[in-house]
């Protein structure tokens, strides 16, 4: 057995003991069951623990991650979990998070090859193809790259609230609504990118699904 292997065989019990220290009943009450009022839409990136940014409790933050906080319409996993945070656990706020210093948002900025992630990151290139004007305007690369970031969030906010999970919810009249932010690694902070959608008035009428 490595040393890493061990050491988080050994965290796990460690933590098992602080939090029944501080609970005797802890893991029997988390074992009830699930009411999160929030669907956390990250990156895989391994710096970014969804409850640990925002101070939230297990229990507390339904999570999705992939490459770059991608809200792929055709991504049967991503929909998935959609569907069961917006029409099982009743989520009344997604927040997609993405961060500066994203690998797969700089990957879409050049053209070398990675392997399968290509595909992937293909979606992401997409969303500067539609802002090529914009980015292409601002001479620092690293104020292009953090700007692309943003408005990678910004484009990742309005696919979801195109999809039909989204819009059958808003059509029933469920309290839900979509919100887009940005971490930034070295300092833990999050901006809030105010694209805060709560109804699908903002979207183009070719999106408002008629149910």
């Amino acid at each position: 057995m490595s040393d890493f292997y061990k050491k988080i065989i050994d965290g796990n019990k460690k933590w098992v003991e602080s939090k029944i220290n501080q609970d005797p009943k802890y893991f029997e009450k988390l074992a009830e069951g699930q009411s999160p009022p929030l669907l956390w839409i990250g990156c895989s990136d391994s710096r970014v623990p969804a409850n640990e940014v925002i101070g939230a409790q297990p229990g507390e933050v339904f999570v999705h991650r992939n490459i770059a906080n991608m809200v792929v319409h055709s991504d049967m996993n991503m929909l998935s979990v959609l569907d069961y945070a917006v029409n099982v656990l009743k989520v009344k706020h997604v927040i997609v998070c993405g961060h500066y210093g994203c690998g797969g948002v700089k990957a879409a900025m050049g053209n070398d090859s990675i392997g399968l992630i290509d595909n992937w990151i293909r979606h992401i290139k997409d969303v500067y193809r539609h802002h090529h004007h914009y980015l292409d305007s601002i001479l620092d690369e690293k104020e292009r790259f953090d700007a692309f970031v943003e408005l990678n969030v910004k484009e990742q906010v309005y696919d979801l609230a195109k999809t039909s999970i989204v819009q059958g919810a808003w059509r029933n009249g469920q309290d839900l609504c979509l919100h887009g932010w940005v971490y930034r690694l070295n300092s833990g902070i999050v901006k809030d990118l105010e694209v805060n959608l709560c109804g699908n008035e903002d979207l183009d009428q070719v999106y408002q699904l008629k149910f």
